[in-house]
């Protein structure tokens, strides 16, 4: 199954000399982040957006279509979609339908040889919804759909749709995270077919199931999924039966996966990466002291404390075709990194 990428895994390594205005003025060397085949250089403020464009108060989701093109959802304005070609280049603005409300945005290749989009909006008000990459809407499902479809959203309850993903068979599981700890499951027909987890900390339930994706390193599909709240991640089959948990992370928001690695961006100033046996390769970034200062109450919005080759609050992050990684935080004015695979 492809990711948000929708291409293959990563080629050759990049060479110094295709290194993007990594170096500065003040340091005069790229910083550099990771280990052994797992090393990174960074480049903070990717993508220079024109006048009267802002991410708000986040940039929170990112995807890249097949030809490259990279897509940031934020809570700004206007729209609450920003696209960008491979180099940074602005291309335009749209999502109207969830302005100023942007979360989460996963891309997929569909039988018919077309790439849709897939919002998550995270409130209340808006919708799950399914568009084309021109921007047109092809459906939405609320919460008084999912309600009569799934039972779980009585009157007073939540729906507050964070993050969704792609099975093999052309379905789709959509994360409720900010709701009722929910992930609901529809086939590649658009049919409704089970509800898995719900609040609570016992294997199989959730609190805060903000991402998930489709993990089929070892052969065998199964639905990866960041128990945010919980600190963990855990595992399931396509059926929604649950498989295993593992612990050992501090606020995973979501992954990617390309070849055997998975990538999980930490809310709690790290992104990890992980190897096929689930053994961690590298935490780029990890820097106990930065992050209890990154914790510290008013951090996101003080971007002249930020510091380089840290994070804030990785919020998402993605492979693109060469390996390389862009990252969104949730951080006030928004904050893009594109971390190039050395």
């Amino acid at each position: 199954m492809k990711r948000r990428t929708f291409l293959k895994t990563a080629g050759a390594a990049c060479t110094a000399a295709a290194l993007p205005n990594l170096l500065t003025s003040k340091t005069k060397k790229a910083i550099v982040l990771g280990k052994g085949d797992h090393q990174y250089t960074v480049e903070h403020g990717w993508g220079k957006l024109p006048e009267g464009h802002v991410y708000g108060n986040a940039s929170h989701g990112v995807a890249i279509d097949k030809a490259g093109l990279i897509y940031i959802t934020h809570q700004g304005k206007p729209g609450s979609i920003f696209l960008f070609d491979p180099d940074g280049k602005f291309i335009k603005a749209f999502g109207e339908i969830h302005a100023g409300r942007g979360h989460g945005i996963d891309i997929r290749e569909e039988s018919d040889g077309n790439e849709y989009i897939y919002l998550s909006p995270s409130n209340s008000a808006l919708s799950f919804t399914k568009m084309s990459l021109d921007g047109e809407v092809l459906w939405q499902k609320g919460k008084k759909l999912l309600g009569e479809l799934s039972g779980k959203y009585p009157d007073r309850s939540r729906y507050r749709p964070t993050n969704a993903s792609f099975a093999p068979d052309g379905g789709y599981f959509l994360g409720d995270g900010y709701g009722g700890g929910y992930i609901h499951q529809f086939d590649s027909k658009d049919r409704y077919l089970r509800t898995i987890g719900g609040g609570g900390s016992a294997d199989g339930q959730f609190r805060t199931p903000h991402g998930q994706w489709l993990d089929a390193r070892d052969g065998t599909p199964k639905l990866a999924v960041c128990d945010r709240a919980n600190k963990r991640l855990q595992w399931f089959d396509m059926d929604g039966k649950h498989l295993k948990t593992l612990g050992g992370f501090l606020f995973p928001a979501d992954i990617d996966v390309q070849g055997d690695i998975m990538l999980v961006p930490d809310l709690h100033a790290r992104i990890t990466l992980l190897d096929e046996n689930n053994k961690v390769l590298a935490h780029l970034g990890d820097n106990e002291e930065w992050r209890k200062k990154a914790l510290s109450r008013g951090m996101r919005g003080k971007a002249a404390e930020w510091q380089d080759g840290r994070f804030v609050h990785p919020h998402d992050a993605c492979f693109d075709k060469d390996g390389n990684i862009f990252c969104v935080e949730w951080v006030a004015g928004g904050r893009v990194t594109k971390l190039t695979r050395v």
